[in-house]
């Protein structure tokens, strides 16, 4: 979170995920195509993604440490292929996935019906049936292996009541980028910078502002005295909004960072992050000024600029309209008004009403979410 005292948590518990996507599939076959197309556009996008290699997957105990990580996982994605119920290690991860959910700790579970029907995962029927017809027969005198037997298919019933995608008769990228999307979307708005103290009011007025909508490219400036809290606003828009663009960058600190460091090496940082390839693609910044909107004239990106104090950090890292693609938005920050007085919109964050400043005040002084 953002140094400012003005705002803080509305939340007294929240998970801490250490993951955003757990990425359960079955074969290599799936690994090849589908689960490995969407691991590559969640790893894209940015989205922390735990994929277990399965090497020993023909087993039946799963390492604790795989345990762990399901537990740890904002989302977990189940790519439901036709030969995922002949491998009991999946079964097994399945139902540990189902327990999670259902431990209503706040984990959400999406189901990917790959090239199959969901009535069969449900009903345990077609390409399904056989897999289960095999346990049955092995485990037919042994307890506790009927038991496991019920408890998978508890859990593929479960999984197919969810809401989730059917990708038969689709392209498999678009279905990729749908879910990489939403998945970007609901991980990322959920960040800890939703439950601040006022954060939703900035939002909704900043986005009145940015116009998402509109096809055109717009510069919006945020402008504050100091100590209320403008880059907590601009990384809570950040995060809420990113996903709807081709590439984004958050550039935090850039008054600290060029004074560290020549504008040359923000301009390889801001290209690094819209490539999503890190390199040194300039030694200059004049050449970084030339290369910026030759190489990113045609995408439509998210560009954030936290804190500049100068004139020439504007020119050099955005210089003009016409280096963006169509759609794309720049939000700047600055103390200095007059460095935004040209933007297309100016948002001065404002001080926290009575009402919100009471709630600051009873939460972080005596952690309480509601004032009395």
């Amino acid at each position: 979170m953002a140094s400012s005292s003005s705002f803080v948590s509305n939340s007294q518990y929240r998970p801490r995920w250490k993951y955003i996507v757990f990425l359960s599939f079955r074969g290599e076959h799936t690994r090849k195509t589908f689960a490995g197309q969407l691991y590559e556009g969640l790893k894209n996008r940015g989205i922390l993604t735990f994929q277990d290699d399965k090497t020993i997957e023909d087993g039946d105990s799963i390492p604790e440490e795989l345990l762990k990580a399901i537990e740890v996982s904002q989302f977990a994605v189940v790519v439901l292929s036709k030969n995922f119920a002949t491998s009991r290690w999946c079964l097994n991860e399945l139902v540990k996935i189902i327990e999670c959910k259902q431990e209503e700790n706040g984990q959400t579970v999406i189901p990917i019906f790959y090239d199959v029907d969901p009535s069969d995962v449900r009903n345990q029927s077609g390409d399904f049936a056989v897999p289960f017809s095999e346990y049955e027969l092995k485990y037919r005198d042994d307890v506790e292996g009927m038991q496991k037997v019920k408890r998978w298919r508890t859990a593929l019933t479960a999984s197919a009541n969810l809401k989730g995608r059917d990708v038969r008769g689709r392209k498999e990228i678009q279905i990729v980028d749908q879910i990489s999307s939403k998945l970007y979307k609901s991980g990322y708005s959920l960040s800890s910078l939703q439950d601040v103290v006022g954060i939703n009011a900035h939002l909704e007025k900043l986005k009145s502002l940015l116009q998402i909508e509109i096809n055109d490219v717009r510069i919006v400036g945020i402008w504050e005295i100091g100590g209320v809290g403008k880059t907590t606003v601009e990384k809570a828009i950040y995060d809420t909004l990113s996903y709807q663009f081709k590439a984004a960058c958050f550039l935090a600190n850039v008054k600290e960072n060029a004074k560290k460091n020549q504008l040359h090496s923000l301009q390889n940082m801001l290209l690094s992050e819209l490539l999503r390839k890190n390199d040194d693609y300039v030694n200059n910044k004049f050449d970084g000024k030339c290369m910026i909107p030759s190489t990113i004239c045609s995408m439509k990106v998210l560009i954030v600029l936290d804190d500049i104090d100068h004139s020439d950090h504007l020119e050099y890292l955005a210089g003009d309209l016409d280096w963006f693609g169509n759609g794309s938005r720049v939000v700047i920050t600055t103390r200095n008004r007059q460095l935004i007085e040209n933007d297309d919109a100016i948002y001065e964050v404002s001080t926290l009403p009575d009402h919100e400043a009471m709630l600051l005040f009873n939460q972080h002084a005596f952690k309480k979410k509601n004032s009395r």
